[in-house]
């Protein structure tokens, strides 16, 4: 009598299966948690571009100078600066106006950082003729 054609699958068929199944599995739980790594550093770019802004808009620099602060995980720290301005833009018979360059610069985790640089303007001494 000869054996008939069965209609399961062998020993290998199936292991060849669990492999590839286990491959994708892998390959999707690495996917998700990179994504999640991802979210995270977004999330924290976001709030720490967020805190400069606000620490720009609160900063009232009337002169050259530094402050710093910490906030959470963030620590961040603004420099203003005095810039010349243009002879155009100054009026010949009021105060001269100053420019400040006041940057703040936002870090925290390992060497992550993000700056934020704008321009104020000060009344500035009047002129003498």
């Amino acid at each position: 009598m000869s054996r008939g054609h069965s209609a399961g699958f062998t020993l290998l068929e199936v292991l060849v299966a669990m492999v590839i199944l286990s491959v994708a599995v892998v390959t999707l739980i690495q996917l998700a948690s990179q994504s999640l790594r991802l979210l995270k550093s977004s999330s924290d770019h976001q709030e720490a571009t967020l805190l400069a802004d606000r620490v720009v808009r609160n900063a009232d620099p009337s002169a050259e100078g530094t402050g710093s602060g910490q906030e959470g995980q963030f620590t961040w720290e603004w420099r203003a600066r005095l810039v010349a301005v243009p002879d155009e833009l100054a009026s010949a018979t009021g105060p001269r106006p100053r420019l400040l360059a006041l940057s703040v610069a936002v870090h925290w985790g390992t060497g992550r950082t993000v700056e934020l640089v704008t321009l104020r303007l000060a009344q500035g001494t009047p002129t003498t003729p």
